[in-house]
């Protein structure tokens, strides 16, 4: 049974469509991301799938339960995480008391010290809330959303915040996660954080569902154009035996749609020539050039009012 399913999803605020007619589902153990613009239907769908916010009409279920059936809400919430985009704890707590006492919430926490350490907080654990920097609180956050060793985590901008090496030490956190069975529901704006965490991605916009699919084939990206690039010791190498462009830089660059064909061409030939290519990449569509095509660039960078329009 999927661990998530979502049919006909659909909410509206003073008449305005917040999502419309979304429908997806979520495997158990299987880490799913949701994308989009502010303002696309993100948070209404999360707030929704975790039962804080009511849908107009459509199916839902998550773990089995409907999260807007009251008289179920406690089993589903003893199963569930949540990490939410700010935190929510006492200031004058220490990070150990705000551990455990969400650990009292549930039937089969994880131990206090194995989650400190965990999330990086070891040196921080007798520390008040109020004391901790943005990071570091997202750490907390973090922390906070795993005690309860949930079957299914909600993930809600996760890193924001985070330096480089914080990030890297969340996913591989996430990863020992879903290694162990527990369903992820993530959204973030960080596409390298889609791409390496994600089996799963959604794009929304305007308050549906424009693509799905793994971050590699999303939109295409498996099936289109790449661009090959190398460069050439010296200007009295043999010419190329493929049809290539010199940009000012000196890189010699072509587009093509048959990349295994041209590469296998272009290696022959310097190794038959004995000519050092220098530089060889392959690129395709990043996955954000796939996301800002889908959404539109401008709703990336207005605010939430400008998610839809053109």
């Amino acid at each position: 049974m999927p661990a998530v399913v979502v049919e006909h999803l659909t909410k509206a605020y003073e008449g305005a469509e917040a999502v419309k007619d979304v429908a997806f589902e979520v495997g158990e153990g299987e880490i799913f991301a949701l994308l989009g613009p502010n303002g696309a239907g993100k948070t209404t769908i999360i707030e929704i799938l975790e039962g804080f916010r009511k849908r107009d009409s459509g199916h839902v279920e998550v773990l089995g339960f409907d999260p807007a059936d009251q008289a179920t809400s406690r089993q589903l919430r003893e199963r569930m995480g949540v990490v939410l985009q700010e935190l929510a704890v006492e200031p004058f707590l220490s990070v150990r008391q705000a551990l455990a006492r969400n650990a009292g919430y549930f039937p089969n926490p994880r131990s206090v010290d194995e989650v400190i350490e965990l999330v990086g907080l070891v040196e921080k654990a007798d520390d008040r809330v109020k004391s901790l920097s943005g990071g570091q609180q997202r750490r907390l956050d973090l922390g906070l959303g795993i005690v309860g060793n949930p079957g299914l985590l909600f993930l809600d901008e996760p890193t924001t915040g985070f330096d480089p090496s914080a990030r890297r030490g969340a996913w591989d956190v996430v990863r020992a996660l879903t290694g162990g069975g527990t369903t992820v529901v993530l959204t973030t704006h960080y596409m390298d954080e889609a791409e390496a965490l994600a089996d799963r991605v959604a794009v929304l916009n305007a308050g549906r569902i424009v693509a799905e699919g793994t971050p590699e084939s999303l939109g295409g990206r498996d099936v289109g154009d790449s661009t090959i690039r190398f460069r050439l010791p010296d200007a009295t190498a043999p010419t190329p035996p493929v049809p290539v462009k010199v940009l000012a830089n000196g890189v010699y660059e072509l587009t093509t749609d048959r990349e295994i064909e041209v590469l296998a061409a272009l290696t022959n030939w310097a190794l038959t020539e004995k000519v050092e290519v220098v530089g060889l990449t392959v690129e395709r569509l990043t996955l954000e050039d796939v996301y800002l095509r889908l959404t539109g660039y401008q709703h990336e960078f207005g605010d939430s009012s400008t998610a839809g329009n053109p």
